[in-house]
C-alpha cells in the first residue's frame, strides 16, 4: 500500500488546469477562479484623504495649544466626501468628513471630539502629530502593483479588491465539467418507494453538493444498471462532454462490478491501494483522454475520500493556485487506544468547552457519523490519542471556504 501523501502528490501530478477561460463581469464572478493576473491602474486612496470627521489644519499652527492655552482657529471650508476643498489658508481649519480628500496646506485631521466648536471660531487644547488621522495616496495600493493572481479564487473579499482598482470584467477559467454516474442496481431515487434490498442514493446527492460548493458544473448520468454495456455507455457519453469522470462503487471484482473492466475497455486504469482509512481502494486512470476518478460506494468512504483526494485534484485542474487545507491543533476530550496500520481521518465535532468528541462509531457504513460531525481529525500510521491531547483537525467549512 502507498502512503496517503504519496497518493495525493501523484493524483496532484497529473492535474492540468482547463485550459479553456471566458471573460464575464465582475458582479458575476464569485467562486470563479482567475485566468489572469490583476494589476491596478490607479493608487488606492488616490488621494490623501481623511480618516475621520473632524478638522483638517496644519500641525505647526497647533505646536502650542493646551488647556491653559487653548488655540481658536476660524473654518475657512468646509469638505465632504466626494468633494475637494480649497488651499487651506495659515492659521484656519477646513471642516472636513471621513473620505474627504486632504486640501492643499493641511498636513493633519483633529477628530471632532478633540475639538470644542464656539463663536470664535474652533478651540483646540493640545499639539497635535504631524499627518495623524490621514491616509495617505496609495497606503493601500500603489500604482501598477498585482492585486489578485492567476489561480486565485474570487471570494467576496478578492471581488470587492477587484472593484475597489475599477475593475468591472475578470478574466476566469471556464467551470470545470465533473461527469458523474453512480454503478449499483440496488441504488433508489429518493422520493419512490423502496424495493425490497433497495438503498437510497446518498451519494448521488452528496457529490452533486460538494460539486457545486467547489464551482463545478456537474454532468450527472444518474444510476447506472449492473452490466457491462450499460457502463461502458455511460462512460461513453460522459468523456463526450466532461473534463474529469467521477464515479461511486462498482470497483471491486465481483461479478457486479463493471466499473474497472469498462474503464480498460477505454482507456486506462491504476487502482491504488492507499493506507488510508475510510477509503483504501482508490482508482485513477482515463477514459478516451479524460481523466477518471473512481470513489468507493460506502458513503462515509466517499466523502472522506472526495474531501481528502478528490478535492484537491478537481481544484487544481479547475485552476486555482491554493489548496490546501490547514488543520487547527485542537484539544481531543476522547480516546484512541489502538494503533492503527492506516492513516485515519476520524468524524468529530466541537463541544462547548472547546475540546473535539468523537462519533461512537467510525464504520464506513454510518453516514450519520458525517451528518453529526464538523470536521475530521487526522490520526497518522501507528497514532494514538489520550483526552487532552493535542490534534489535526480539519474543519468541514474549510474545505469549501
Amino acid at each position: 500500500m502507498i502512503t496517503y501523501a504519496e497518493a495525493l502528490s501523484r493524483l496532484l501530478a497529473k492535474a492540468v488546469p482547463v485550459d479553456g477561460t471566458e471573460t464575464i463581469p465582475l458582479l458575476y464572478s464569485t467562486h470563479r477562479v482567475l485566468a489572469e493576473d490583476i494589476a491596478s491602474p490607479i493608487a488606492v486612496p488616490g488621494w490623501d484623504n481623511s480618516q475621520m470627521d473632524g478638522y483638517a489644519v496644519r500641525a505647526v499652527d497647533l505646536a502650542g495649544a493646551s488647556e491653559e492655552a487653548p488655540v481658536v482657529l476660524p473654518v475657512s471650508d468646509r469638505i465632504p466626501a466626494g468633494g475637494v476643498g480649497r488651499t487651506l489658508a495659515e492659521g484656519t481649519a477646513a471642516r472636513i468628513f471621513t473620505g474627504a480628500p486632504m486640501p492643499e496646506g493641511a498636513d493633519t485631521v483633529v477628530p471632532q471630539e478633540d475639538t470644542e466648536v464656539t463663536e470664535a471660531g474652533v478651540v483646540f487644547r493640545k499639539p497635535v502629530r504631524e499627518g495623524a488621522w490621514v491616509r495617505r495616496r496609495g497606503s493601500d495600493v500603489t500604482q501598477g502593483s498585482v492585486v489578485l493572481r492567476k489561480g486565485d479564487r474570487l471570494t467576496p473579499p478578492a471581488i470587492a479588491m477587484a472593484a475597489s482598482i475599477g475593475r468591472a470584467y475578470v478574466k476566469v477559467y471556464r467551470r470545470l465539467r465533473v461527469g458523474i454516474f453512480f454503478s449499483g442496481d440496488e441504488l433508489v431515487q429518493p422520493g419512490t418507494p423502496l424495493p425490497p434490498g433497495g438503498i437510497y442514493n446518498s451519494n448521488r446527492f452528496m457529490i452533486r453538493s460538494v460539486l457545486q460548493e467547489l464551482g463545478c458544473e456537474a454532468l450527472d448520468l444518474g444510476n447506472v444498471p449492473d452490466s457491462l454495456d450499460a457502463t461502458i455507455r455511460a462512460f461513453e457519453s460522459a468523456a463526450e462532454a466532461a473534463d474529469v469522470i467521477l464515479t461511486t462503487g462498482g470497483m471491486s471484482v465481483g461479478e457486479e462490478d463493471h466499473i474497472k473492466p469498462a474503464v480498460e475497455a477505454l482507456g486506462s486504469l491504476d487502482v491504488w491501494r492507499v493506507k488510508l482509512k475510510p477509503g483504501k481502494p482508490l482508482a485513477f486512470g482515463e477514459v478516451r483522454g479524460v481523466p477518471f476518478f473512481g470513489c468507493p460506494g460506502n458513503p462515509v468512504s466517499c466523502f472522506v475520500v472526495f474531501l481528502m483526494m478528490a478535492r484537491p485534484y478537481l481544484l487544481r485542474t479547475m485552476g486555482l493556485t491554493d489548496i490546501d487545507v490547514k488543520p487547527l491543533a485542537v484539544r481531543a476530550d476522547f480516546e484512541w487506544p489502538k494503533a492503527g496500520a492506516r492513516q485515519e481521518f476520524v468524524r468529530v465535532r466541537r463541544n462547548n468547552q472547546g475540546g473535539l468528541d468523537l462519533y461512537h462509531t467510525q464504520n464506513s457504513q454510518v453516514l450519520s457519523s458525517c451528518a453529526w460531525a464538523d470536521g475530521l481529525v487526522d490520526i497518522p500510521v501507528g497514532g494514538t490519542v489520550k483526552k487532552g491531547d493535542m490534534v489535526n483537525y480539519y474543519p468541514f467549512c474549510q474545505f469549501f471556504a
